[in-house]
């Protein structure tokens, strides 16, 4: 899909896709057997993750700060998740797909009122060859090597969504309060994007690299000691998300700062590639862990998968482009 954004226009490829997404849940809704629910649900979340690395190159490249773009997602993201469990409560599970390709609609109206600098293709664009985006990303070497402290990192930050829920209610706490725990860490994250002007185009890159990658490494340490609930709750509101959030933003700083401008949203878009990879294989050896360990030998595991990062991220050499103001 990165491709097709670099070559047809951001505007072309994300409105079919939102048409595509809607049509896929429309057969979701309908589908009767496993086997149909699987196919229909891969298609939306294949679609949904191929559309997600778009929404934050949109925002950066808005005539707007990028936070006051990208906030809404947030806002977006935890008021969705609580409207989709009261209709599951009070009305129906089939609602919640109604709901959402409502709201896909109205994501296409949106999408007709915004006018992408991607869309704006310089000549030189048109006359690429059709392997070249993929052909020069692949050569570049700075950018491989970053995939895979992507990979890595985004593994550890992902198994933690995934399990740090059921490590809080196994640490004593309720499943409510587990829940709204993870729902508040979410609104944490909110001034981290609002305010990401302030530092996100001033700040070195390696510097900002480190911020998210000590701060993951101390909180799997600190999961690891056990040190108590309260230490767990006060380390997953304030770090759970916000550090996921602030390695997005660096990450489309870096890429942008190592790949040519041309190909930034193929070379985003294989980024969450390197993520859904990093994520099955760090998530599938994690879970074995809590089986055979425990959650403390699970978070020591992450935590030197964290160190690793950090060494690698210690010879990854990012060239400073000037005039690179993506979130100001």
């Amino acid at each position: 899909m990165g491709i097709l954004n670099d070559k047809i226009g951001i505007k072309k490829v994300t409105i079919y896709s939102f048409l595509l997404i809607n049509i896929a849940a429309i057969f979701f809704m309908q589908a009767n057997n496993l086997l149909l629910l699987t196919v229909w649900y891969s298609a939306v979340l294949m679609l949904v993750n191929g559309v997600n690395p778009v929404m934050d190159v949109l925002a950066a490249r808005s005539p707007y700060t990028y936070g006051k773009i990208r906030i809404w997602g947030t806002f977006g993201y935890a008021m969705g998740s609580q409207l989709a469990g009261l209709i599951y409560k009070f009305i129906s599970p089939q609602a919640i797909f109604i709901v959402f390709i409502g709201m896909m609609c109205v994501s296409i109206l949106g999408v007709f009122g915004i006018d992408p600098k991607q869309n704006q293709r310089p000549k030189k664009a048109t006359q690429m060859k059709n392997d070249s985006s993929i052909g020069k990303i692949f050569k570049n070497k700075i950018y491989l090597f970053y995939l895979l402290i992507v990979a890595l990192y985004s593994g550890v930050g992902n198994t933690g969504h995934t399990y740090i829920p059921s490590m809080l209610e196994h640490s004593g706490l309720s499943v409510n309060m587990a829940t709204t725990v993870v729902a508040i860490s979410v609104i944490c994250e909110s001034p981290l994007i609002f305010f990401s002007y302030l530092f996100m185009d001033k700040v070195p890159i390696k510097k900002l690299l480190y911020i998210p990658l000590g701060i993951l490494l101390l909180q799997y340490v600190i999961y690891g000691l056990d040190l108590g609930l309260t230490s767990k709750i006060l380390l997953t509101l304030m770090s759970k998300h916000a550090t996921g959030m602030l390695l997005i933003m660096v990450t489309l700083k870096i890429v942008a700062n190592i790949v040519d401008e041309n190909y930034l949203v193929t070379a985003i878009a294989l980024v969450q590639t390197a993520r859904n990879l990093g994520t099955i294989l760090i998530q599938n050896i994690a879970g074995d862990i809590i089986d055979k360990s425990g959650y403390e030998m699970m978070s020591f595991f992450l935590a030197g998968v964290m160190v690793l990062v950090l060494v690698l991220a210690f010879f990854l050499k990012v060239p400073n482009k000037s005039n690179q103001k993506l979130f100001g």
